[in-house]
């Protein structure tokens, strides 16, 4: 499935399902082929979306730091990163809350 995302903020943003359903879920909604996030929420979102990122990435450290403590070589990410994949959405849904619009997919 791909979602386009779109807001009168800025350009569309596209995602394969892979990548968005994982998204979703840590902004707390669950996938669907159509929705909104309103203006008015998109702060919680997006400050949900930021931790969730952030305990991956320190999750990915932590693996690394082990890795390196027992004299291993350290683990390597595979394919791109949740940092990566979300921040595009991030950036249009930062956008959209400075300017009081929606984001809407699949409509």
């Amino acid at each position: 499935m791909l979602y386009r995302f779109k807001s009168k903020a800025g350009a569309d943003v596209i995602m394969m399902a892979d990548a968005a359903d994982p998204v979703f879920r840590l902004m707390g909604r669950d996938p669907a082929p159509q929705g909104i996030f309103e203006a008015a929420a998109l702060p919680g979102y997006i400050q949900q979306l930021e931790a969730g990122v952030a305990a991956d990435e320190t999750q990915f450290q932590r693996a690394v730091d082990e890795a390196k403590a027992a004299g291993q070589p350290a683990p390597r990410r595979q394919g791109v990163s949740l940092r990566q994949r979300a921040w595009p959405l991030r950036e249009l849904m930062q956008r959209s809350a400075k300017e009081g619009a929606d984001v809407v997919w699949g409509v």
